[in-house]
């Protein structure tokens, strides 16, 4: 069976600064996910530089097939030993896990990343080595359905640092006790991130002393998702467009009035509107045997990609956004689908000219649609998951 990840972060940027010194990527390849966390020295814009410029080569570089020493060697070239302090310029952590359960996992001067498997933290069987003459830990296992993995920056660790009930800090030990007591209570890979991003602020005293960041890969079966939206150009194609939908196993999402009707039509389902107006902005859902959410085509898309854009933009998503996301309007309800359960999104568009959103004397990807479909393909692939967009 092939496994597939969900993949999410979180940053809290050190008090007084406008930049993370912390960077995350997030990639994915046919056969592998790959996650990096890097850690530049010290904070702020020359921090956040050196960060941004280790997790770019490194996933370049690793998407390219290039070798671990490879990399480290290049980072080391790039951002040599501060003169001064006698460390690296930029710290971190890579894990690579194949679509067959094989896991890569290396890390040079970060915190251990944090397995929590069953319920428990459960030791990750590395080795040391020397990679052009540093010390990288690495290791190589399996990973099973179910598996949470955390990496973190040391700020994570280091918070509550002076406070009378933890001096030295938060520590892994207890971070990690912390990350195993509350992960049941939480729901996909984004919600771990915050809620230990959460903690770490508060014992910070919401004053963060140094940039914080949690980037999670939570280990999960496919959980593919459809979504229709918009009529075939050709009417022939109706039944086409159907069946892409309700193919394999999926959870299925029909946007637009006649996307439902048709979709209504050839299941020979009756669609049934509701009157649930729990958002006056956002039109109520219907319901159609066979399909789990139908919604209103436009203003319901617009609200799902504002609140994806709110997601994947900034440090990471706040209380406000997930308050939000776990409102009952179609728009929030899209949108946490599409981040707390879903590793493939394929959308089945239909290119047919809607005159009510659009002038038809414009070519097709001028379409308000159009450009909907567009930005919530860039911004869900942007969380690492893979999209695939059909046209009809």
């Amino acid at each position: 069976m092939l496994i597939c990840a969900d993949c999410a972060y979180k940053s809290l940027i050190k008090f007084r600064e406008e930049l993370c010194g912390d960077k995350v990527e997030l990639l994915r390849t046919d056969d592998s996910y790959i996650m990096i966390l890097a850690d530049g020295m010290g904070s702020g814009v020359k921090a956040n530089i050196l960060s941004t410029l280790t997790s770019k080569i490194l996933g370049t570089m690793f998407l390219k097939g290039a070798t671990l020493e490879e990399c480290v060697e290049t980072i080391i070239k790039t951002l040599p030993v501060s003169p001064t302090r006698q460390v690296a310029y930029s710290t971190f952590s890579i894990l690579q896990v194949f679509r067959d359960g094989r896991a890569y996992l290396v890390e040079f001067d970060n915190p251990t990343c944090l397995l929590i498997r069953d319920g428990s933290p459960t030791p990750i069987p590395f080795v040391s080595r020397q990679v052009a003459g540093r010390l990288i830990q690495e290791a190589r296992f399996t990973v099973r359905i179910g598996d949470t993995y955390i990496l973190v920056s040391d700020g994570a660790i280091h918070a509550g640092v002076g406070q009378k009930e933890m001096a030295f800090g938060w520590g892994w030990d207890r971070m990690a006790l912390y990350a195993a007591g509350h992960l049941p209570q939480l729901a996909g890979a984004a919600r771990v991130a915050h809620d230990i991003c959460q903690k770490a602020d508060q014992l910070y005293g919401f004053r963060p002393g140094d940039d914080t960041t949690v980037a999670v890969m939570q280990i999960t079966e496919a959980q593919v998702v459809h979504l229709m939206t918009g009529p075939p150009q050709n009417p022939a194609d109706d039944a086409r467009i159907v069946q892409a939908l309700m193919s394999g196993c999926a959870y299925r999402i029909v946007c637009g009035g006649t996307s439902a009707t048709i979709v209504s039509r050839e299941l020979k389902k009756p669609l049934l509107p509701t009157l649930d107006f729990s958002d006056p902005e956002i039109p109520p859902v219907a319901l159609l045997e066979g399909v789990d959410l139908v919604t209103e085509g436009v203003l319901t898309l617009n609200r799902a990609v504002t609140l994806l854009r709110r997601y994947t933009g900034g440090p990471g998503p706040d209380d406000a956004l997930y308050a939000e996301l776990d409102k009952g309007n179609a728009g929030s309800r899209i949108a946490r689908v599409l981040i707390e359960h879903c590793t493939d999104l394929n959308l089945y568009v239909g290119r047919a000219v809607n005159m009510a959103h659009q002038n038809p004397d414009l070519p097709f990807d001028l379409g308000i649609r159009q450009t909907l479909v567009d930005q919530l393909k860039s911004l869900v692939e942007k969380m690492g998951k893979k999209v695939t967009l059909t046209y009809f």
